[in-house]
C-alpha cells in the first residue's frame, strides 16, 4: 500500500477531527462559520503536523465548495494566477460558495507572491485559507493579513496522540488486520515531537518492520528509529528545544552556549530571519535599559540578515549573540508592561484625569480640560511633580529599575524626582 497511514486515516468530517475544540467544537468559531455557510479568509497558525491541511479540506467538503491547493515551496506567481483564474470560472463573485484556495506554508511566499493574492481575496473570487508554522504578524504582508482571520491551532496533547494511535489500530484497513498490541507509547510520542503525521509514519514503519504478533514497546521503537540521525529538525520538536537553549544561554550570559546553539541552527538550515527576530525580542525583554545599545545592535542585525543572507549572515548573527550574551541583564521593562496590562484588565477603562486631557476647543477648556497641568519645561530641572495616573490607581509604581549600573543611574534619577511619591 503506497499511501501513508497518515493519509489513510485523515479525518473527513469535523466529528472525526481530533483536538482544536476551541475551533471545531459545538460552539467553535469554525463550526459556526460552516453552519452559517459563510467562510471568511483564514490563516491557520500552529506547529507542524497538527491538522491545518486536514481542517482546510474538511471546511471545503462540509461547505461544498470547490477546493484548490498550492504549496508555497513549489509555487510561483504564475501558479497563483492560474489557480485564481480557474477559481473565478468555477464560482460566482461574492457568493457563499466561493472556491477555497488553500496555501500550505504561506509564510514562504515572497511579498510579490502574497501581493498576487490580494485582488482575488478582496474581490471575493476565492476564500483564502493559509497555513503557517511562523507568526503571521511577521511573515504575512499587512494588506493580506488584514483581510484574514487568524486562528491559532494548539499542539496535540498526549491523549490526542494516543487517540490517533488507537484510531489507526482499529480503523485502518491495513493496520487493523495485524495482531498489534501497544504496550508503551513514550518513545513514539517523544520522537514525533507532537507531530501527528510523523507519529503515524513512525508507527507504520515500526509495524511494517516486524513479524506478527507485534508488541509496540519503547525499546522496539528506539531500535527501529535512529532518533539522533538528524542534527536539527527545523519543523519538529528540536526547532523549539534548540531555540529555547539558544535564548536561555544568552539570558544566562554564556556566549559559548549561545554560539554553539546558533551553529546547530545554522547547520540545520534554520531561517536567518527567525534567529534575528528572536535576538531582537531578547534584546528588549532580557537586557532592556541595562544596555540600551543591545536593542540597536539586534535591530541592525535583523536588517542586515534581510539584506545579506547566508553564509555571511552567520558572522553577523554570531557577533550579535555574543554581544547580547555579554551584556548586563534586566527584565524591568518587561515586568513593568506585564504589571501595567494586568492592572488595566483588573481596573478597566479608567477616566483620564482632567489636567492630562487635551483641550483643543473652547468648550473643553470651559470643562477644565487641561486645567492645572504643569508643563515640565517651565520648572526647574524640567520637572514638576504631579499625578499621571487615574485617581483610582494613583501612586501605583509599575516600573522598578534593575540592579545594574545603568538602571541604578535611572533609579537615582527617579528617586531624586519622586522623593515624596514613589519608593525608588
Amino acid at each position: 500500500m503506497n499511501e501513508p497511514l497518515a493519509e489513510r486515516i485523515r479525518p473527513k468530517t469535523l466529528d472525526d477531527y481530533i483536538s482544536q475544540q476551541h475551533l471545531v467544537g459545538e460552539n467553535g468559531a469554525l463550526t459556526q462559520h460552516i453552519k452559517r455557510g459563510i467562510i471568511p479568509s483564514l490563516i491557520f497558525w500552529g506547529p507542524p503536523g497538527i491538522g491545518k491541511t486536514t481542517l482546510a479540506n474538511i471546511i471545503a467538503q462540509e461547505s461544498k465548495r470547490p477546493f484548490y491547493t498550492l504549496s508555497a515551496i513549489s509555487s510561483g506567481v504564475k501558479d497563483v494566477r492560474d489557480v485564481i483564474s480557474k477559481a473565478k470560472q468555477s464560482g460566482g463573485l461574492f457568493t457563499t460558495k466561493n472556491p477555497i484556495l488553500f496555501i500550505d506554508e504561506i509564510h514562504r511566499f515572497s511579498k510579490s507572491q502574497q501581493d498576487s493574492l490580494l485582488g482575488a481575496v478582496e474581490k471575493g473570487w476565492v476564500t483564502l485559507i493559509g497555513a503557517t508554522t511562523e507568526n503571521p504578524s511577521f511573515e504575512v504582508i499587512p494588506a493580506l493579513l488584514s483581510r484574514c482571520q487568524v486562528y491559532i491551532l494548539n499542539s496535540f496533547s498526549k491523549s490526542d496522540l494516543e487517540e490517533l494511535l488507537e484510531r489507526a489500530l482499529h480503523e485502518d484497513s491495513f493496520i487493523s488486520k495485524k495482531k498489534i498490541e501497544i504496550q508503551e507509547t513514550e518513545a513514539l510520542l517523544k520522537i514525533s515531537g507532537g507531530d501527528a503525521r510523523k507519529l503515524l509514519n513512525i508507527f507504520e514503519l515500526v509495524v511494517n518492520s516486524e513479524d506478527e504478533p507485534i508488541k509496540i514497546t519503547n525499546d522496539l521503537v528506539l531500535s527501529k528509529i535512529q532518533k539522533n540521525s538528524v542534527l536539527y529538525d527545523k519543523t519538529g520538536e528540536q526547532h523549539y528545544d534548540i531555540i529555547s537553549a539558544f535564548i536561555k544561554s544568552i539570558r544566562g550570559s554564556d556566549p559559548n552556549g549561545a554560539v554553539y546553539w546558533l551553529a546547530r541552527m545554522i547547520e540545520g538550515g534554520e531561517d536567518a530571519k527567525f534567529i534575528a527576530r528572536r535576538l531582537l525580542i531578547l534584546a528588549s525583554e532580557d537586557i532592556g535599559n541595562a544596555n540600551p545599545t543591545a536593542l540597536i545592535m539586534a535591530n541592525n542585525t535583523f536588517q542586515a540578515v534581510n539584506t545579506i543572507g547566508f553564509p555571511e549572515s552567520r558572522i553577523i548573527l554570531s557577533q550579535c549573540a555574543v554581544y547580547l550574551a555579554s551584556s548586563p541583564k534586566s527584565n524591568a521593562s518587561y515586568e513593568a508592561i506585564g504589571k501595567a496590562q494586568a492592572l488595566v484588565k483588573e481596573t478597566g477603562d479608567l477616566s483620564v484625569p482632567l489636567h492630562l486631557r487635551n483641550a483643543p476647543t473652547k468648550l473643553m477648556k470651559e470643562l477644565d480640560y487641561g486645567k492645572e497641568y504643569k508643563y515640565a519645561h517651565n520648572y526647574e530641572n524640567n520637572f514638576a511633580e504631579q499625578e499621571f495616573l487615574p485617581d483610582e490607581i494613583k501612586n501605583t509604581k509599575l516600573f522598578d529599575p534593575g540592579n545594574n549600573p545603568r538602571e541604578n543611574s535611572l533609579r537615582e534619577f527617579l528617586k531624586n524626582r519622586w522623593k515624596s511619591k514613589y519608593n525608588y
